[in-house]
């Protein structure tokens, strides 16, 4: 494959984008099909190289377990879109005589994370070729050699099933301005930012259309009629997956005290420690820095060993997960370990009623998490309908573990993504998994309804001077509500 330059400028990689975007638009969907299959079975078939390398160069979460999200990004998703009308008329209805056509979007620049380097890259390439979008993707400075290697195989993929040249680009090094200027450049169609708050909120700023993500901060709550070890069992095939490098992980536990004793108990046989207010304080100070009011990365995707090494404290051998016991007053920046943080950390608390529950999980939601995803565990169908809507947030998931309930595809019907969106709570306009439907712009062609003889068509309104209605026009006209397929 031909050697790129080191450092192209911005104007130079958006043109290219553009001329793959006019050949793009030619392509019907076998053949944006044959593409997108292409891509997964090339991202597919390297899910443990790039995992490997991912885990090597960011030093983040488990390998296995970055195996896992690279197969939910590929044939996942692959399964999920596949059959979906992406390209020309995708709808005709006869009733209403609208017809949909699904047309591209244009160039996207695709903004990707550490936690998730390679993972997120496929499955924004994937998306973007079913809906025959170039794209451009910016990765984690601490995650480049992998990220560009996943790229790197999707594209010569992609190329190899006959896609556009430059259909894939990647930004090989660059600075937060050239962000910016992609970003802000009038021929780019639309952002898709996973990262860092201040990075998402650039791309909304940019003055082109943005799909972005907000911070989870998931509260759980797990409620009388609950089975206690299934619970804290889901709880933690969540929050130690790839070490809590998921947004939708846990991220507070929530207990009603009919109960929290078996909630304890069975936490600390499954690996639970419960730091002491002492041990709080120092892993507060190490997982959250409190003048920028954000996870420290030093802890994130770290394994509790390293935590509590970092933090000057001394924990269990076979400790898995550290807790921080809390009273229901004790969230927000004042006490850290009640925020999001990446890594396996979970913040506890215990209530009388099920109403204490309801507003604490409120308090810890709004604390970075508006929008974004809640958990609960019941078996009491009017307290999750209560929760559900009582809660902002655009995923409830129920007795399913956080992470891999959110992502969708492996527990329920959500459509699998690696980009939650969290509604207008976390800033964003839609509160959807986000897929091929969102990278989509589609034209609708409105046939007239009805067709009124030449009669009734004198003077500037129908019928003005029966002053009849559309009903009573139907029957008066030999010619009425005709297609115009029809005529």
């Amino acid at each position: 494959m031909e050697e790129r330059p080191s450092d192209p400028s911005v104007d130079t990689i958006i043109q290219k984008a553009l001329l793959a975007a006019h050949v793009f638009a030619k392509l019907d969907q076998e053949q944006t099909d044959r593409i997108t299959r292409a891509v997964y079975e090339a991202g597919f078939a390297n899910r443990w190289k790039l995992a490997k390398m991912a885990h090597e160069e960011t030093g983040l979460g488990i390998v296995h377990d970055k195996m896992v999200k690279n197969i939910i990004a590929t044939r996942f998703v692959f399964k999920d879109i596949i059959n979906q009308k992406t390209a020309g008329i995708i709808s005709r209805d006869d009733e209403s005589l609208i017809t949909e056509i699904a047309r591209p979007m244009g160039p996207i620049l695709a903004v990707t994370p550490i936690t998730n380097p390679t993972s997120t890259a496929m499955f924004k390439i994937i998306i973007a070729m079913k809906t025959r979008n170039p794209i451009m993707i910016y990765p984690h400075g601490a995650a480049r050699k992998c990220t560009i290697e996943a790229v790197r195989i999707c594209y010569e993929a992609a190329l190899e099933a006959g896609a556009p040249e430059n259909c894939i680009q990647w930004i090989p090094r660059s600075s937060r301005e050239k962000v910016l200027a992609f970003m802000s450049h009038p021929r780019t169609a639309l952002i898709l930012a996973t990262g860092s708050v201040s990075l998402v909120r650039a791309a909304y700023s940019s003055g082109n259309p943005a799909i972005g993500v907000g911070p989870g901060n998931v509260p759980v709550y797990i409620g009388k009629t609950a089975d206690v070890p299934f619970a804290i069992d889901q709880i933690l095939v969540s929050k130690l997956f790839d070490n809590g490098t998921i947004c939708a992980s846990e991220q507070s536990v929530v207990v009603s005290r009919y109960n929290a004793e078996e909630v304890r108990e069975e936490l600390k046989k499954r690996g639970g420690y419960f730091l002491s207010p002492e041990e709080i304080e120092k892993v507060g100070k190490i997982a959250i820095n409190t003048a920028q009011k954000s996870m420290s990365p030093e802890v994130i995707g770290q394994p509790p060993e390293v935590i509590a090494r970092i933090a000057g404290i001394q924990i269990p051998k076979g400790t898995r997960v550290l807790i921080a016991h809390m009273e229901p007053h004790q969230v927000g920046l004042q006490w850290p370990l009640s925020l999001e943080i990446l890594a396996p950390i979970l913040g506890y608390y215990e209530v009388d009623e099920f109403d204490d529950a309801i507003l604490l999980c409120k308090r810890i939601n709004e604390h970075g998490g508006l929008g974004h995803t809640v958990s609960i565990f019941s078996n009491d169908p009017a307290k999750i309908h209560y929760f559900a809507h009582t809660l902002n947030a655009g995923r409830i998931v129920v007795n399913t573990p956080s992470s891999q309930g959110a992502i969708g595809g492996l527990y329920n019907s959500l459509n699998p993504s690696l980009t939650l969106a969290c509604g207008s709570g976390g800033k964003n306009f839609t509160t959807d998994n986000i897929s091929v439907r969102h990278l989509l712009n589609i034209q609708r062609i409105a046939y007239r309804k009805i067709k009124v003889c030449a009669e009734h068509q004198k003077g500037e309104t129908f019928c003005c001077d029966k002053n009849l209605t559309l009903e009573e026009i139907d029957k008066e006209c030999e010619t009425a509500k005709l297609s115009l397929r029809g005529t």
